[in-house]
Formats: structure tokens, sequence, C-alpha cells
């Protein structure tokens, strides 16, 4: 692919996006589906495959009503020949009475690779919401309710699965893993987009791609395929929880940069458990500030410098990483100065014998860093968000399968082709680089500061090495909030967010479409 760069492979990243242990589940493909219903019918099952269910719906945001029409089921995707090739899964959230032309449109999905959109969609952006702000895993039963921090109140959305992730499947005859990589992991959401744009009418609308993760990738990606082969420019893309450089987050013998990138994040998790030093558990901004000029100043000179090291320098820089994470000296120390994530992880909360969670250090458990499944803060939205889109997909959406949602991918993530990234570091910055320059795409970059999986000042490292013209570096905006790597699961960092990309999405349209 024309944006890898060359390097050292660096594929063992636990990461939800390149996680090791992402559980398959096998199933036929689904058969779908119902009739459109009236407002607070129910849809009855039918058994015709490949009829969507279309059901009427009204949310109060705000002191406002709004309507939409949510469509969920499958499109199929076709290659040249006419021939189908897949079917992609997707939910439609589309606000009745407003001119498809003046309306944004946005397109969501996860990570993984592997993901399912569940997470985006019941976590933050959708009209409904599984509720887990209190970063504690709760045994059943769970609920849905309303989301009064919906995206719905300024752009339409359509939730997409990846092939092999929710239901959407290979055609028969198709080999599943023929869609298991960057390159036709994009074309494949790409076709599906330029179908679904063309279906409902959506050509003259403001489109926004939104991705989390791995999702962060594909949607560059997508940005760049969209208009090379369909002609279709996107107005701006949000990157959640940012991952477009693998370089920064692989902890590798010679790589020195992500122990320099999660400095700030180690510190705000420490801040969070409060291991600092009293001075520095003032004010958590100030002191990730702080730790953030410290790493890309002095400490990356240090970690520059290798062997030549002296050992009073070594002592030095110990003194001010153990100020910084909360460890002692001598473990910065028989660490060489370089503490890995994992490492972190276990060592932070030890004398509790509690670990802290990959996507939220906030997050404590018994487990261990590299038990995906096992991880604290993991266990807080797994077993609610598969138990509320099974319930809702079959009691509000009308969708009826015998099928399995399959929420996360073995097969995917281990299947998954980097291309020429097997020469090197996953990069497309190159694509993301074009995308601005030549068509004025706008970019919302959104993490978390306590996000051990991919660090905000790995996002902002990447975004600021960009080579951007000084005219167009406006059109990247950068937040961070008080969350993790999946922002939406705290209350008050959901709405801030919604807050954030609402003000995005109306500067990226242009006056003259609204």
């Amino acid at each position: 692919m024309k944006s890898m760069k060359s390097g050292t492979v660096i594929f063992a990243v636990l990461l939800l996006l390149v996680a090791p242990c992402v559980r398959a589940q096998k199933t036929p493909n689904s058969a779908p589906a119902a009739a459109e219903t009236k407002e607070g019918e129910q849809a009855k099952p039918d058994a015709s495959a490949g009829q969507l269910a279309v059901t009427h719906h009204a949310i109060e945001i705000g002191g406002e009503t709004i309507r939409y029409t949510a469509t969920t089921g499958l499109m199929p995707l076709k290659d040249t020949s006419g021939k189908e090739k897949a079917q992609m899964f997707f939910i439609s959230y589309v606000a009745d009475g407003k001119r498809n032309e003046s309306r944004p449109i946005t397109f969501a999905f996860n990570g993984g690779p592997g993901a399912s959109s569940v997470w985006l969609n019941l976590g933050g952006l959708g009209p409904k919401r599984v509720p887990t702000s209190d970063l504690r895993p709760s045994p059943p039963p769970y609920k849905l309710e309303s989301n009064e921090e919906s995206w719905l109140t300024f752009t339409d959305l359509v939730f997409v699965d990846p092939v092999g992730t929710g239901f959407s499947r290979a055609a028969s005859g198709v080999n599943a893993k023929d869609f298991y990589g960057i390159e036709a992991d994009a074309h494949s959401i790409g076709n599906f987009i330029q179908q679904y744009v063309t279906k409902y009418e959506r050509w003259l609308s403001p489109k926004f791609i939104a991705g989390e993760s791995y999702g962060t990738l594909r949607a560059v990606e997508l940005a760049d395929y969209l208009h090379d082969d369909y002609g279709m420019d996107i107005n701006g893309i949000m990157l959640l929880s940012t991952a477009l450089d693998f370089q920064t987050f692989s902890f590798q013998l010679g790589n020195d940069l992500p122990y320099v990138l999660f400095l700030p994040s180690y510190a705000a998790t420490a801040f969070y458990h409060k291991k600092l030093p009293q001075e520095l558990q003032k004010d958590l901004n100030a002191t990730a500030k702080e730790v953030e000029n410290w790493a890309v100043t002095d400490y990356i000179q240090a970690l520059a410098k290798g062997s030549r090291l002296t050992e009073q320098e070594r002592l030095r820089f110990a003194a001010k990483l153990a100020r910084y994470t909360g460890l002692s000296e001598d473990f910065v120390l028989r660490n060489n100065l370089r503490i890995s994530r994992s490492e972190f992880m276990t060592e932070l909360l030890k004398p509790q014998h509690l670990s802290v969670g990959l996507m939220d250090g906030r997050a404590v458990g018994e487990g261990s860093p590299g038990d995906f499944f096992n991880d604290p803060s993991m266990l807080v939205t797994i077993g609610p968000y598969v138990a509320a889109i099974n319930d809702y997909l079959s009691n509000e959406l009308g969708y009826k399968s015998s099928g399995n949602y399959i929420y996360l991918s073995e097969e995917a993530n281990d299947h998954w082709n980097y291309g020429s990234a097997l020469h090197g570091y996953v990069n497309v910055m190159d694509s993301l680089k074009k995308a601005i320059t030549a068509r004025d795409l706008k970019v919302f970059v959104a993490s978390g500061y306590f996000d051990l999986d991919t660090p905000y000042l790995s996002a902002l490292y990447t975004m600021t090495h960009l080579e951007l013209p000084e005219s167009l570096r406006d059109n990247i905006t950068f937040k961070c909030y008080e969350s993790g790597h999946m922002i939406y699961v705290s209350d008050a960092a959901l709405k801030q967010l919604t807050s954030d990309v609402s003000d995005f999405v109306a500067k990226s349209v242009p006056k003259s479409a609204k």
C-alpha cells in the first residue's frame, strides 16, 4: 500500500486494534428480518433473505423531540461482474422531516481489526446507550436507555460492521479472509458506503466518517479510496483513540518513541490512583502538560543517547520518571529508564495485588496484561453491550436472526493482512496528508487521558508530524478528555465529546450547504 513505511515488524501490540486474543464466533449467513412498522409497533419476522427491517422512533434531547427512522439489515456487495461477494450488516438512524441535501450523514465503525460497531452505536453515538460509567463490571440484567448525547441531533448515522463481524458475512463460495486486510477492508466498506449513498440518495449530503481505534486507520484509507474510486469527497473524519502510525505505540528494542509518548498517560493514570507527589495531584491538565513537555525534550534526548548515558544521568532521569509515574526509582533503573505499557499496568498497584486497565487506566482488577477478555476496562463493556445489542436488534429494531452477532472476531484479527507493513510499521500519514492538502479534509481527533492502548500524546505527535503548510494546520482539531480508550464510557466526557463534534461538523460544512 502506498502509505506504508519500511522499518521493523511490530504486530505484537496489545490493542483493541491488534488484540491477540479476540474471541471468534462462527455463524452462518444470517436470515433477516422484518417489514416496516409504525412507531411503537413490533416488526414481525420475515423469512425473506435480505429484507431490511424499518422501524420508527422518537427521542427527546434537550427539550426537542427528534423523530427518526431506523433501518437494519444486510446490503449485498457485488464485484464488477455483478456476482455477490458479501453481505454487509448495518444499522442506520435518519432523522425524519429533514432535507437530505443539507442534513449531514456519518458512517461509523469500531476497530479491531475484527470489532463490530456495537461500541460506538450503544456506547455513545446512537440514540440508545448502555450506561457503564462506574468503571466496574456489573452482573445482568443490563439496561438500554435513551441517549441524550446522541450525535443524531446534528447528523444522520450509519453504523457498519465489517465482513466477519456483526452479521456481515462473505457470500457462499467466497473466502472471508479475502476481506481481512487493510486494503481489502477499506474497499469493502467503501463499496458499502457508495451503495448506501446511492440507494438512499445522499450524494449531495455533507458526509463524514467516524472511526475508533483501528477504525481511525480505516477512516483515513476510506477518505482516500472513496475519492479515487468513486469520486466521492468527504467533509471530515472523526478519529477517536487514534492509531495511524504503529511505531508510536510499538514497544520494541531500538524503538524508543513509545516510552516517550506513553509517559503522560502513565502520569494521568497515576494521578487518578493518587500515586503522584502532592504537588502533582492538584490539577490533571497541568500535570499532564508538565510531563508531556519533559517527555518530548529532556527524556527523548536521554533515551537517544542509549548506553552513552552516564550513571549520574541515569540516576537523575530515574528519579524524574519515578516522580511522574508513581513507580519506584529502583524499578525504573532495572528497566533501563524504559517502562513498557504492560510493566506499568502491573507495577503501579502491585502492593494492592491489582493491575490497571488497558483501555482505561482508571479501571482496576486482578487480571494480567495480555488477558484481553478479562482486562478490567473490557469487563465493564463486553457483557452489557453484547446483551444489549442482541435484545435491541430483535425487540426494538425488528431484526430477527438465528445466527450469532459477532462482537469481536478472532479469525479476522489473526488473519489480517497488513500488506507492505510486513516489512515495517503500519503508517497511513501520507494518505491523511494527501486528503487534507488536496481536498481540504477536516479532521477531528479525540483522545482519553487514561487510554493505555492508544495514548493521547501518540495522536498529538502524529498530527504534528504531517508536515502540513501553516494555512492548513487549522484543519485539525485535537481534544483530550478525562476518559479512556472508549471516551464515551464516561458521562461527562461523552457530553463534552458530543458538543465538540457538533461544533466540528457545523464548521466543516460550507455555509452554502446549510
